[in-house]
């Protein structure tokens, strides 16, 4: 399936993530279910905290890759981007739970949840990501709103963040 995905860089969203500021606390995971699910369920959140090792919490979430892998991966045609924001938007009543999206993305973002049928990706809330929002109202501020290109950084965040938090922890402590 041949898929063409035009988003203006100049509106392309994205969420900077300062590991060094992040807690740990959860509010992200929280916040980001009642907004997508009505109920705290952390599993089903779009973003997750992942903490290998003790004091090295990562948060770990959709990073909008400039080729959309995810999207480009699903064959019902179930995934696509959000023109004004860039983000990926999941329609539920055609996504079949096959997980090609999730073998196609570097990061391995989406997911499934236990008790879901259909996956789960950071859709930047319409352009007002909550988990942003939360976090820097906490005054923990690991989560940032940027609008435009972001090239340079993407590489840190399009990764396994099992191995994110371990080189943190190392880097924290040897």
């Amino acid at each position: 399936m041949s898929v063409i995905i035009l988003v203006r860089e100049a509106n392309r969203l994205w969420i900077l993530v300062d590991y060094g500021s992040c807690s740990g606390c959860r509010l992200c995971e929280v916040v980001c279910a009642l907004e997508h699910e009505g109920t705290i369920w952390p599993e089903a959140s779009r973003i997750r905290i992942f903490e290998e090792a003790y004091g090295a919490p990562v948060p770990h979430l959709c990073v909008q890759c400039l080729d959309y892998p995810c999207v480009k991966s699903c064959p019902v045609g179930a995934l696509s981007v959000n023109e004004a924001t860039g983000a990926v938007i999941v329609d539920d009543q055609k996504c079949i739970g096959c997980g090609k999206c999730i073998e196609a993305c570097p990061g391995k973002v989406p997911r499934i949840p236990k008790g879901k049928k259909t996956v789960v990706i950071c859709d930047l809330c319409n352009g007002e990501p909550k988990c942003v929002k939360i976090c820097n109202e906490a005054g923990y501020n690991a989560l940032k709103l940027y609008r435009g290109l972001y090239r340079p950084v993407f590489s840190t965040f399009a990764g396994d963040p099992r191995e994110k938090s371990l080189a943190l922890s190392k880097k924290m402590f040897d």
